[in-house]
């Protein structure tokens, strides 16, 4: 096995998953790895199929608020996040990303520098359909904090309470959002960030 996939498939691993369809999904996602080697986005928009992302979601530890982008090809509001390059470790995709896509510097405080959730979701957007691995990491902001967006990529970001997300419509979130705030706030083992109600 190549060893910068090995790396991947030994932080997938480590996460220890919150629910049943989590479970189910990094099972997957180390079957997956064990029978290829080509993991990672070689080319836009979706080559190979199946590739790695990281995503990193940016807390405000002092009340719990969350900032996510309104993503143009998506169409739903994200966390910022971005294709892992190939032979690149996730983490450093997210510290990548974080200056690229926000303009600051990650600080991985909160919860450290592990992923703490992990899901594979097929994704359809504007340039068609494709399975997205994603580890999702957790950086830390205050709600003070300026950041630079791509308007190439978002049409804006905003900061969100928690209780926003439980009066929301959940479709205009990534599929599985409400299920990672969900971890987060139980503190299950493998997360430590504590997003208060």
């Amino acid at each position: 096995m190549d060893p910068a996939v090995r790396t991947v498939h030994e932080v997938a691993s480590a996460i220890a998953p919150f629910d049943a369809l989590e479970h189910e999904h990094r099972a997957a996602t180390l079957a997956w790895i064990d029978v290829t080697d080509d993991i990672f986005r070689r080319s836009k928009p979706a080559i190979p199929p199946q590739h790695l992302v990281s995503y990193f979601v940016v807390i405000d530890p002092k009340d719990s608020g969350v900032f996510l982008i309104d993503h143009i090809g998506a169409g739903v509001w994200l966390p910022t996040g971005g294709h892992v390059e190939p032979g690149e470790h996730p983490l450093d995709t997210a510290i990548r990303e974080t200056r690229e896509e926000l303009g600051i510097d990650a600080d991985f405080g909160l919860t450290g520098t592990a992923p703490v959730f992990l899901t594979v979701t097929r994704t359809t957007d504007i340039v068609g359909t494709h399975v997205d691995v994603r580890l999702w990491y957790v950086i830390t902001a205050g709600q003070e904090t300026e950041f630079t967006l791509d308007s190439r990529e978002f049409r804006s970001g905003r900061w969100w309470t928690v209780d926003e997300f439980g009066n929301s419509d959940p479709r205009q979130f990534d599929l599985h959002f409400l299920r990672f705030i969900a971890k987060v706030r139980s503190s299950a083992p493998g997360s430590s960030p504590h997003i208060r109600p």
